[in-house]
C-alpha cells in the first residue's frame, strides 16, 4: 500500500490552487487596454508587447533605400502573370503610379521602367504601413492597404524569379531583399505600435521570469501531490543471479 505524506498533499495543494487563481487572473481583461482602447487579457497584453519590441528592432527600410540607390536609372522589361485578373489590374495601377508602363492582358502583366524609382515606390509604401498609416497607402492606389502590399510582394516575388533565370542575380537579391524585409515587416506588423527594448528591459525581464517561474509552480504542485499520495519513482532492486 502507498505511504502518504500529508505534509506534501497539503502543500500540492496549495501551490495548484494558487496557480489556477493566477491562470484566472491571466485570462482575465485587467490588464492595461490596448492603444485602441480595446480590454486585454494577460496573453494578449504580453503578445502585444513583445510583438511591438520585434517590430521595434525589425526596421531595414532605410538600409535598403540605401543600397537601392545603384538601381536608380537602371531599366528593366519584365513579363510576369499574376494569378488573378483583378489583381493584375490593381497591380498595374502601382508600377503606373511608381513611374513604370504596365500593360495587362488578362493574367499577364508586362512591365517596362527604372527600377530603383519602382522599388522607391515599394519601399515608401512599406514605410507608410510600417508607421501604421494605411489611408495614405489606400488613398493613393484607391482600394484596401494590405491589398496592396499583396499585389506588391507577389509582382516583385515573380520579377526577382524572372531576374534569376535572366542571370541579374544583382536585380534578384534587391527584389528579394524588399519582399523579406519592408513589404513582409511592413504587413505582419501593421497595426502593432513599434518599441524599444531599452524602453521596456524591466518589464520584458519580469515577463519572462514569471513564465520561468510560472512553469515549475505547476512542476513542484504535480511532484508533490503525487509524493503526497504515495505516487514516487524509486530505482528498482536488482535481481541476483543464482
Amino acid at each position: 500500500m502507498a505511504k502518504t505524506n500529508k505534509n506534501s498533499l497539503g502543500l500540492g495543494i496549495v501551490l495548484a490552487i494558487s496557480f489556477l487563481i493566477v491562470l484566472f487572473l491571466i485570462f482575465s481583461p485587467i490588464f492595461p487596454k490596448s492603444p485602441a482602447g480595446e480590454p486585454q487579457n494577460g496573453l494578449t497584453y504580453a503578445d502585444r508587447m513583445f510583438n511591438g519590441l520585434s517590430k521595434g528592432s525589425s526596421y531595414f527600410i532605410p538600409k535598403i533605400k540605401k543600397d537601392n540607390e545603384k538601381f536608380v536609372g537602371k531599366t528593366f522589361a519584365v513579363s510576369v502573370k499574376i494569378d488573378k485578373p483583378e489583381d493584375a489590374e490593381n497591380t498595374a495601377k502601382l508600377f503606373t503610379s511608381a513611374g513604370a508602363q504596365a500593360e495587362v492582358q488578362g493574367t499577364e502583366l508586362k512591365i517596362e521602367g527604372d527600377l530603383g524609382k519602382t522599388v522607391e515606390a515599394v519601399l515608401n509604401d512599406s514605410d507608410a504601413m510600417y508607421n501604421n498609416d494605411g489611408p495614405r497607402v489606400s488613398g493613393l492606389y484607391g482600394y484596401d492597404e494590405k491589398a496592396v502590399m499583396k499585389n506588391w510582394w507577389q509582382a516583385l516575388s515573380k520579377m526577382a524569379k524572372t531576374f534569376t533565370k535572366e542571370k541579374k542575380l544583382d536585380e534578384a537579391k534587391l527584389l528579394d531583399s524588399v519582399n523579406k524585409k519592408a513589404v513582409e515587416t511592413a504587413y505582419n506588423y501593421y497595426g502593432i505600435t513599434a518599441q524599444k527594448v531599452s524602453e521596456n528591459a524591466v518589464l520584458m525581464t519580469g515577463l519572462l521570469v514569471f513564465y520561468v517561474i510560472y512553469t515549475l509552480w505547476w512542476g513542484f504542485a504535480i511532484f508533490f501531490i503525487f509524493d503526497g499520495i504515495g505516487l514516487t519513482m524509486t530505482k528498482s532492486k536488482v535481481k541476483k543471479e543464482v
